[in-house]
């Protein structure tokens, strides 16, 4: 395995990390200096002495924006008489701008002016900590020869060590260690952090590589578990209140390479956070492909339960088909439940996600599943009336029996939303499945020429004697006509019952024999029996030979019709 997952990191090893690319990390309040690199925020000379959206009188704001452009000599025509720790509303001096810019001569204009080096900004920023985070190693011990506190931490305690871990800076961390002899500074920063997992999170190879092989500073252990919400400090990101590894770390931001070496070094695969989440959840979570693709060849188990649900939940929720596909080539569990006591499938009908339903059916899932409702899949569409889905589940050969906590079977909550369409899909699966069990030596399909469907038949071929069906159900049968008909074809009396509930108006009977015939029909084709003479034996067989004999003539009306055309 050990072999192959190195095989794996030098083959699909991605681009790594420009170190003359300003990085920028994910906390906010530094965006604004790489903003600054690229001068977005200088604006044009006035002549108010003061400038309220800065809080800086005019000169201290040239004299920044002097320091931005390493513009030394306008610093000093400016800078006379001025003071240099001056600062803007987000406390930042002259010296912050001059060192995110990697602006070396202007540091050591203000360095000269003895301006304050350990000056923080409101987010707990200091100088070196910029130095470390944007990766100039020159300025950095310029400051460290001036004086520079290099323990100092922001906010989020993070100190120049992990500034520089999380922007993949290995000659900065290897001046902090061989030079200023700080290793110390290699410890938990407020989120739990230490520089192995803030360099996985960023996908700093370079770095990950640095800390294993030459410093021994690697390691797996996750980082901070808050086990209540109130007790978390002030600002702490989401991200980090779950125990998460830098395996977590590196796969929830979909960071290939560095999963990669992760796998290669550790053994490290189906470890959960406080959340119950692996590394392959959060992977898949985030829409990581790759990632997780990496992770299951590596071993990593796809049915490993979290505190809600199964990894192959939410995928399926959110009708992602590729990781689907993916988790159920590596065998993941199709009839896993979540807190609701729902299987995938379950989910993947409610969103009406008909490819991943597809997949789901085809790996074998269970299609009478129950949720906490003891509603199936099928219970779920017809409820919301998904015809097509209906139609995918009712070719699963269902379990008709089964009822909900109401007490209603698919059949019963069709019927209840008055879902006239799906009531006869039920019906004509049924009614199918149930001639299949009495004739077993037959396959699928047996006659019919045509595709097996449960929805309303539009065919051309069929239209002609729909319409005789038509004429029948509204013009020759009488309000009780179509029940009889109906039990004499063995129609159960929840059918019958299922189909009467739709109404129409006084008149509904009319509509209701329509569809029992259609229903019937449907079963006649497939069995491959002739329609009219079965149709024609029926009507006698309940008493209804007139009706019988003009649907006969009709019929013989028909075929003379069709003869002189030919």
């Amino acid at each position: 395995m050990q072999r192959a997952l190195r095989v794996m990191v030098e083959k699909h090893r991605l681009q790594r990390y420009d170190p003359s690319i300003p990085r920028l990390g994910k906390r906010e309040h530094l965006k604004e200096f790489g903003d600054l690199l690229l001068h977005q925020h200088q604006e044009k000379d006035t002549d108010n002495a003061f400038d309220n959206n800065e809080m800086l009188l005019k000169a201290e704001k040239q004299f920044m924006e002097a320091a931005k452009n390493n513009d030394v000599e306008s610093m000093k025509v400016v800078g006379r008489g001025l003071n240099v720790n001056a600062k803007n509303v987000n406390d930042r001096t002259a010296l912050h701008y001059a060192v995110a810019g990697k602006n070396k001569e202007a540091v050591q204009f203000l360095l000269q002016r003895r301006i304050k080096v350990d000056q923080k900004d409101r987010f707990g920023m200091a100088s070196i900590h910029l130095a470390a985070w944007f990766g100039s190693l020159e300025i950095l011990k310029l400051l460290v020869q001036a004086g520079a506190e290099q323990k100092v931490e922001n906010e989020d305690g993070l100190n120049i060590m992990h500034c520089a871990a999380l922007n993949n800076h290995t000659d900065i961390v290897e001046y902090i260690i061989n030079d200023l002899q700080m290793k110390e500074l290699d410890k938990e920063d407020n989120s739990g952090n230490r520089a192995f997992g803030l360099a996985a999170e960023n996908g700093c190879v370079d770095m990950l590589e640095m800390l294993l092989e030459q410093y021994n500073m690697d390691t797996m252990k996750p980082n901070l578990v808050v086990p209540l919400p109130l007790s978390l400090p002030p600002g702490l990101p989401p991200s980090h209140q779950a125990g998460d590894t830098p395996l977590h770390l590196a796969a929830s931001n979909g960071h290939l390479d560095a999963v990669h070496l992760l796998l290669l070094h550790f053994d490290t695969r189906d470890e959960a956070n406080a959340e119950g989440e692996t590394a392959l959840y959060q992977a898949i979570d985030n829409g990581h492909e790759e990632c997780a693709l990496t992770l299951l060849k590596a071993g990593c188990e796809p049915n490993v339960f979290m505190d809600k649900s199964s990894v192959l939940h939410p995928v399926s929720e959110r009708g992602d088909t590729g990781f689907v596909q993916l988790l159920l080539e590596y065998k993941a569990d199709t009839n896993a439940r979540n807190q609701d006591q729902e299987a995938p499938l379950h989910l993947a009908v409610k969103n009406n996600h008909i490819p991943v339903i597809h997949c789901l059916l085809t790996a074998g899932c269970d299609v009478n599943a129950i949720n906490k409702r003891s509603q199936t899949a099928l219970h779920v569409a017809a409820d919301l009336a998904k015809i097509d889905v209906v139609e995918m589940l009712l070719k699963a050969e269902f379990d008709q029996t089964i009822q909900d906590k109401q007490g209603k079977t698919v059949l019963g909550v069709a019927a209840r939303a008055d879902e006239a369409i799906i009531v006869d899909m039920i019906i004509k699966a049924e009614r199918y499945y149930a001639w299949r069990k009495a004739n077993p030596e037959l396959n699928e399909p047996v006659y019919s020429q045509f595709p097996l469907t449960f929805k309303p038949d539009h065919r051309v071929e069929t239209k002609q004697f729909r319409s005789m069906v038509w004429r029948l159900a509204y013009e020759l049968l009488k309000p009780a006509d179509w029940k009889r008909l109906a039990e004499h074809w063995g129609f159960t009396t929840m059918q019958m019952s299922a189909i009467e509930q739709q109404w129409t108006g006084q008149h509904s009977y009319k509509e209701h024999g329509n569809r029992m015939l259609l229903v019937w029909l449907h079963g006649a084709e497939l069995a491959g029996t002739s329609p009219a003479k079965e149709l024609y034996q029926a009507l006698v067989s309940t008493g209804n030979s007139k009706a019988a004999d003009k649907i006969r003539m009709e019929e013989d009306k028909d075929k003379s019709k069709n003869c002189n055309i030919s």
